[in-house]
């Protein structure tokens, strides 16, 4: 494709951003008033002929305005995008995160409604696959007679707090001893094997623990819970709300991939989806008339989440991929050691 010239990138970006603030079709009186560079209105209409001419506007049937093409969104993402963020946003970011000691599904389920909230689109939280740690240690800590809670902890360093609810009561005893029999029988175990690997070792927790098939019950369930990959989804009525998902059908699709792991990995795996990688960490996905936009973090060396935000083509680029950049800033703070907080800090003096 032909390099613009200045005056078309200055328009091009203008229509992008007014486009989806607004969902209107942009046409050359509006570009009049919001251009902060005088110019007619014919200049205005021959470049974006020009512009549509080079497939980044295109035509709507309902208006004589352009509206972006999936080309030019493209475009506007790898070339004229500028991410930031305000200095307020970032600051009430830190703050809730360093309010008190978050666990893991805490952050995810937090990170993922705040990203919701602040977009007004729907976003999803993918937490570290725990199936592929292996079981370091398990520490009971006694709530009442009838629950407690499981402190795993894997050899990656990952710590994750369970709440175990018994039917029955159990005892302090019972619970150490448990935790003994656990800790020398599945110390190393990968955790997606642990609940076959305690079907072994039912019959040494009967011999020795009173009430073994109710901690048995509840341990397995946690387990299972664990080894399952984290996954947070919030704001999905936000869909409601854009025009582009006025189709009934077309946002029932849309809902039912959002509810299913499994048909959202398919969806998101599909060929003829466009890949658009902006930075180190972030990605955008277009599939069809709808946009994902993707940012890895950190919460450890060895344990890697991610964030999503999924909205039509038309979507505020430039302020979701900084909103969700600085939050898995935010996020990496939480959780990895050192992190970035005291340099973030200074900035902010």
């Amino acid at each position: 494709m032909a390099e613009l010239t200045q005056r078309q990138k200055v328009i091009f970006k203008t229509i992008v951003e007014e486009f989806t603030r607004c969902a209107e079709p942009i046409g050359s009186k509006t570009l009049m008033d919001v251009l902060d560079f005088p110019v007619s209105s014919a200049t205005i209409r021959n470049e974006m002929a020009k512009l549509e001419k080079l497939g980044l506007l295109e035509k709507t049937h309902t208006s004589s305005g352009r509206i972006p093409s999936q080309k030019g969104y493209r475009y506007y993402v790898e070339h004229l995008m500028v991410t930031d963020l305000d200095l307020p946003t970032k600051n009430s970011l830190q703050q809730v995160f360093s309010e008190r000691h978050f666990s893991l599904e805490e952050i995810v389920d937090k990170s993922c409604a705040m990203l919701s909230d602040m977009t007004n689109l729907t976003s999803i939280v993918l937490g570290p696959d725990g199936s592929k740690q292996t079981l370091q240690s398990v520490q009971m800590v006694p709530i009442n007679a009838q629950s407690a809670v499981a402190i795993i902890v894997t050899d990656s360093g990952h710590v994750e707090n369970k709440i175990f609810s018994f039917k029955q009561d159990v005892t302090p005893k019972d619970l150490q001893t448990c935790c003994d029999i656990f800790n020398k029988q599945l110390k190393g175990t990968p955790i997606s094997e642990v609940v076959n690997k305690m079907e072994e070792i039912r019959p040494l927790m009967s011999a020795q623990i009173s009430r073994s098939e109710v901690l048995f019950e509840a341990f397995v369930t946690a387990f299972m819970k664990f080894a399952t990959e984290k996954v947070a989804v919030h704001g999905r009525s936000n869909m409601l709300y854009q025009p582009e998902f006025c189709n009934l059908d077309k946002l029932k699709e849309l809902m039912s991939v959002l509810e299913n792991g499994d048909l959202f990995q398919k969806w998101t795996d599909q060929a003829g989806n466009v890949a658009i990688h902006v930075g180190q960490r972030n990605e955008v996905l277009q599939i069809g008339d709808v946009s994902v936009i993707s940012t890895k973090f950190h919460y450890n060396s060895e344990e890697e989440g991610q964030l999503m935000v999924v909205g039509p083509n038309r979507m505020q680029y430039s302020k979701v991929v900084a909103l969700m950049d600085y939050m898995s800033d935010v996020i990496e703070d939480v959780f990895m050691e050192g992190g970035k907080s005291d340099e973030r800090g200074k900035e902010n003096e």
